[in-house]
């Protein structure tokens, strides 16, 4: 076993140590904080996959949000409640009340299918084009449901959502989809993605199919956004059409530029920031005395400072904070790089590869 191996177990097993330590000693404040830490990281990480490693500048994800969280949302809605509050769903659907995992993964699936089906036309477009095209998808889904009432209670919001969401499930989530992006991004498809991404003609004259690649990326993307919207809808038991608006979109892409495009522990740090620093300006918005000083509501505080911040990173960090610098133990503990040794045919000699 390798020293980077040994080392990644061990932060494993510290970041479950502190997870438990987490639900065993936090009040539900402080539980309910980190869970939107964590689901905020799946969504940003997922949202730098297609953007920052595929080059799809999307303005979609909440939309995909939405419709996995609505979709785990209802199969795992009390039977008892399920015909009084949204009746328009076939008895069959009334009737049925699913496991939070099996609800979950149909929740990314269902994600994942509008995905091929918007990316399919879409994905053609590039650039602002294509970020105004998935803009509109995000608007068609916030007010589908906001007019479905029969199948989403409206604007009232789908509230009664069983608290299924914990720490445990938001932080396995979240290693698997660092892990299963980390390894994408690595592999052969995750080349042939950023390759598409610097130059997408230069990648077809090399053999890549770069529709399939780009609607492929596309989809896992929003399978993972999904998941995050099911977990934010079990956390927070409640779902309504403006945790999808354009605030959701500003906040995600804030969050991917602010860590930086294209780099994993980018989108970690930036979600890390803009999740924590707002529970900071919150009191503020509100009004009231502050070290003996009394300050007026400042609504809309917290979107100012967002805003001054990423100025302030595009400024003097065009890049992001980490820029498309990735976390390693190697650079931390300056480990050598380990290769195969081959001898070379003139003189005998080894050599490192």
């Amino acid at each position: 076993m390798s020293r980077t191996t040994s080392l990644t177990l061990i932060a494993l097993f510290l970041f479950a140590l502190a997870v438990w330590a987490a639900e065993a000693g936090l009040n539900p404040f402080y539980l309910q904080i980190l869970g939107l830490l964590g689901i905020n990281i799946i969504a940003t990480v997922s949202l730098n996959f297609a953007a920052g490693f595929g080059g799809m500048f999307s303005l979609g994800h909440p939309a995909f949000m939405a419709l996995g969280g609505y979709t785990a949302a209802i199969l795992t809605y009390p039977v008892a409640m399920k015909s009084a509050r949204i009746p328009g769903y076939p008895d069959w659907l009334l009737q049925l009340q699913m496991p939070f995992l099996p609800a979950l993964l149909i929740g990314g699936l269902v994600a994942s299918v509008a995905a091929i089906l918007v990316g399919w036309p879409v994905l053609r477009l590039r650039g602002h084009y294509l970020a105004v095209a998935t803009l509109g998808l995000t608007v068609i889904v916030q007010v589908a449901i906001v007019n479905l009432v029969d199948y989403t209670r409206g604007a009232l919001g789908l509230s009664g959502i069983p608290r299924l969401s914990n720490l445990w499930w938001i932080g396995g989530f979240l290693v698997l989809t660092i892990f299963v992006v980390y390894r994408l991004v690595h592999s052969r498809f995750g080349r042939a993605l950023r390759a598409v991404r610097d130059d997408y003609v230069a990648a077809q004259m090399s053999g890549v199919n770069v529709a399939r690649t780009r609607l492929i990326g596309f989809t896992i993307a929003a399978f993972f956004a999904g998941i995050a919207g099911g977990l934010l809808g079990h956390l927070l038991r409640i779902l309504t059409p403006g945790q999808f608006s354009f605030n959701a979109v500003f906040l995600g892409v804030a969050m991917m530029i602010l860590g930086g495009m294209g780099s994993i522990t980018g989108s970690i740090v930036g979600a890390v920031i803009l999740t924590i620093l707002p529970q900071f300006i919150i009191p503020l918005e509100r009004g009231g005395s502050v070290l003996g000083i009394e300050i007026p509501a400042l609504n809309g505080l917290t979107q100012i400072v967002t805003a001054l911040i990423l100025i302030g990173v595009m400024l003097v960090r065009p890049g992001g904070l980490a820029g498309a610098k990735e976390f390693s133990w190697r650079t931390i503990f300056d480990l050598p790089r380990t290769g195969r040794r081959r001898s070379s045919r003139q003189g005998g000699a080894s050599v490192d590869v």
